[in-house]
């Protein structure tokens, strides 16, 4: 087999991405690997900088589902509602921006 045949760019581009997201991660570990004290009401708690990072970025993802789950479920009901179709003309007979004489035909000659 020639090389250009066993070529794959693709493939070689998905590991150096991965291999640059490791690398950062790693990074990101290490700068952020200091304790730090996190003060809530009524206590207080010694922790790793990364795992608060981390919690906070899980509790911010979680709360955004949730939210966004009730946010679908809410307007589940008007979408069910069945629509009537001369009611949402507003009162009128011919949508907005039509004319009744449109000028459209049917192959018999009728006008649409």
């Amino acid at each position: 087999m020639r090389f250009r045949e066993r070529w794959q760019p693709s493939l070689y581009l998905i590991l150096i991405l991965i291999g640059l997201v490791l690398a950062y991660l790693i990074a990101f570990v290490i700068k952020n690997s200091d304790e730090t004290s996190v003060d809530f009401v009524f206590a207080s708690a010694t922790a790793s900088l990364v795992w608060v990072i981390l919690l906070s970025l899980g509790i911010g993802l979680l709360a955004g589902v949730l939210l966004s789950q009730l946010y679908r479920r809410g307007g589940r009901n008007e979408r069910r509602k069945p629509r009537h179709a001369v009611a949402d003309l507003g009162g009128r007979d011919v949508a907005v921006g039509e004319t009744r004489g449109s000028g459209a035909t049917t192959p018999s000659g009728e006008e649409v």
